[in-house]
C-alpha cells in the first residue's frame, strides 16, 4: 500500500502519517525502487492502534509509552489516569452547568457569576448598608472566584450566620471602629463576640492552616483600617486556637 491508500484504509490523513514518521511514533516502511513507501498490513494495524489511542484522549507522548510496552502494563496505567482525568472534567462541567442554571433562573447580578453555593448564601443574607458587611461580601466573592469549588461546604456552614439577626449588630459595632486606632478599648470585646458567633461547623470546613495572618487571612487583614484589622486579627487567633483544640479532641 502507498501512503494515500493506508491513510484511507485506517481513516487518517497522509499528513498525520508523515508527522508520525517524523516524531518516530510510526516506523518508516521499506521503500520500493521508485522511492515510494510500501506499507504492509502490520503498518496498518499499528496505525489503527495509534488512531484509536488518540481518539480516546491520549497525547502522542502517552501513545508512544503505550506502544513501547509490549506487555500492555503501560496501557492499563495510562488508561486509568485518563479515566480519572475524564471524571474530573465531568465534575467540572457539572459544576459549570450548575452556575449557568443559577444565572438563567435569576436576574443578572453585578458581582456575578457566582457559584450556586455562594449565591444561595448571599440570597439568605439580609439587606444592609453596613460597610463591614459589604467588605465581607467582597472577600467571599474573591474566595469564590479564586477557589476550586472547595468553598461550597464553607458557604453552607455560614448559612446560620446569615439567618442570625445578631450578626447585623456585630457589623454595626465593627463599622464604628472604622476610624479608630488599633488600641481602641472596644477592640477586645468585639473580637471575642465575633469569634463566639462563629459556629463549630464553620471551623470544620476551614482549610488546614487557616485562618492565618500568613495565608488567606493576610489578604483579608490588609483590607481593613487599624482598629478593624486588630479585631479581625484577634478573631483569627481565637478561631485558630479553637481549631487546634478541636483537632486534639478528635485525635
Amino acid at each position: 500500500m502507498r501512503i494515500g491508500e493506508i491513510a484511507a484504509l485506517v481513516g487518517v490523513t497522509s499528513r498525520a502519517i508523515r508527522h508520525y514518521h517524523h516524531i518516530g511514533l510510526l516506523p518508516e516502511p521499506a521503500r520500493r525502487a521508485n522511492g515510494y513507501r510500501a506499507y504492509t498490513v502490520r503498518d496498518a494495524v499499528l496505525l489503527a492502534r495509534i488512531r484509536r489511542l488518540t481518539e480516546i484522549g491520549l497525547s502522542l507522548d502517552e501513545v508512544r509509552d503505550v506502544l513501547a510496552d509490549d506487555a500492555g502494563r503501560e496501557l492499563a496505567e495510562v488508561l486509568g489516569e485518563l479515566d480519572a482525568d475524564l471524571a474530573r472534567q465531568e465534575r467540572e462541567i457539572h459544576e459549570r452547568r450548575q452556575v449557568l442554571a443559577a444565572l438563567l433562573e435569576a436576574p443578572p447580578a453585578s458581582d456575578g457569576p457566582l457559584s450556586p453555593a455562594l449565591a444561595a448564601l448571599l440570597e439568605r443574607a439580609p439587606a444592609t448598608g453596613s460597610p463591614a458587611a459589604a467588605k465581607d461580601r467582597e472577600h467571599l466573592l474573591l474566595l469564590d472566584a479564586a477557589g476550586d469549588g472547595a468553598g461550597a461546604e464553607l458557604y453552607a456552614a455560614l448559612r446560620p450566620l446569615a439567618d442570625d439577626p445578631g450578626v447585623a449588630v456585630l457589623y454595626e459595632r465593627l463599622d464604628e471602629l472604622a476610624g479608630a486606632p488599633a488600641d481602641d478599648p472596644r477592640v477586645p470585646a468585639l473580637a471575642a463576640d465575633l469569634a463566639a458567633a462563629v459556629p463549630d461547623e464553620v471551623l470544620a470546613v476551614i482549610p488546614e492552616g487557616e485562618p492565618s495572618a500568613a495565608g488567606w487571612g493576610r489578604v483579608v487583614l490588609d483590607d481593613y483600617p487599624p482598629a478593624q484589622r486588630e479585631v479581625v486579627r484577634r478573631v483569627m487567633e481565637t478561631l485558630a486556637a479553637r481549631m487546634r483544640r478541636r483537632t486534639s479532641w478528635e485525635q
